[in-house]
């Protein structure tokens, strides 16, 4: 039988009655492109805007659009995690300024004025949004861990180029982002879900992959986002609340090892909460809790060396002394050698 060859990036079908696009091994659900353009560009870059905003650290857009004192502000600071601090509100009110410059350049084009790039503008649009990339940098996630870079330059993006293309580039996001929950939830069941304390946890971490993925690729006005939601919500309170089996009185190693296998599955599952409501990869986290999940394996490896080295030291020192004399007995001489 020949093998069923693997359809090209950008591939549409019909699968189960819905339009699908493959990128990178998964189908994922397609949305119409709107007939409005202008309307919807504009629509579109006020979204991306507020989205950048909900899922950076909090305090980002106290400026507003108060540019000039949140520039004063920053220059004029010199202890270095504030100004880290006020470095990230000052990109939150370029972002604002460049947003707010994207909408009306986008309302004029509705009133059929042409926008050249040489456009004063237009200028001070990309200067406000390279100044705010530049110091992307100094924000963090809501997490306290790496920032989204994704996120910045996508209300650009969707000025810039047409609204069929910018979909289309996040249906390879999209697809980016379900290869890393498949990666966390992989990683989760071959280190933790190993354990045959944590052995139950592996399908309620398979509820929640498929959950995460169907809640990445659903946009919030589609119809089916009550359930899908729903959906994602419940499967990750059931991968929170596990509890591990406990068939006799645990030892000290087995607590702490409890103890470290619940903060993984809770940092597990926060991070594929982040990444999920994002729809954007978090390469950094992600490579950092996969790297957490290892050292756990190999700490259960270490636990179980030392109790089968306990067990036969035990088990040599309740043994009666004819049967280790008996046991020396059938132990061969050493090998004579020809100057023995």
């Amino acid at each position: 039988m020949i093998a069923e060859m693997i359809p090209e990036n950008g591939t549409r079908r019909l699968i189960d009655g819905k339009e699908r696009v493959f990128y990178e091994g998964y189908w994922i659900k397609t949305y119409p492109i709107p007939d409005d353009e202008l309307q919807a560009r504009k629509t579109l870059i006020r979204d991306l805007t507020r989205r950048l905003f909900n899922h950076v650290e909090h305090g980002l857009n106290v400026p507003g659009r108060r540019l000039d004192e949140a520039r004063k502000a920053y220059e004029e600071e010199t202890d270095p995690a504030k100004k880290r601090v006020k470095g990230a509100m000052l990109a939150g009110a370029l972002l604002n300024r460049a947003t707010d410059i994207f909408t009306h350049l986008v309302e004029l084009q509705e009133l059929g004025v042409t926008i050249s790039p040489s456009d004063d503008l237009m200028r001070e649009c990309g200067r406000s949004l390279q100044e705010a990339l530049a110091l992307k940098r100094l924000v963090l996630h809501r997490s306290g861990e790496e920032g989204i870079d994704e996120l910045w330059g996508e209300p650009f993006r969707a000025f810039s180029i047409p609204i069929a293309d910018f979909y289309e580039s996040r249906y390879l996001k999209i697809a980016w982002t379900m290869r890393d929950i498949d990666r966390i939830v992989a990683t989760m069941q071959s280190t933790i879900a190993a354990h045959p304390l944590f052995t139950d946890l592996t399908p309620r971490l398979n509820r929640l992959a498929t959950a995460a993925k169907c809640k990445v690729e659903t946009l919030r006005t589609d119809p089916e986002i009550f359930e899908v939601w729903s959906e994602f919500v419940v499967a990750g309170e059931e991968v929170v609340h596990f509890k591990p089996r406990l068939p006799h009185p645990p030892t000290r190693d087995e607590l702490l090892l409890i103890a470290d296998g619940e903060r993984l599955i809770t940092d597990g599952h926060a991070l594929i909460q982040y990444i999920t409501r994002a729809r954007t990869p978090m390469p950094k986290t992600t490579a950092h809790f996969i790297e957490r999940c290892h050292h756990f394996a190999s700490g259960q490896l270490a636990i179980a060396a030392h109790r089968a080295y306990s067990a036969f030291a035990a088990n040599r020192e309740s043994a009666p002394s004819s049967s280790l004399d008996q046991a020396s007995s059938m132990t061969p001489p050493p090998k004579q050698t020809r100057d023995s």
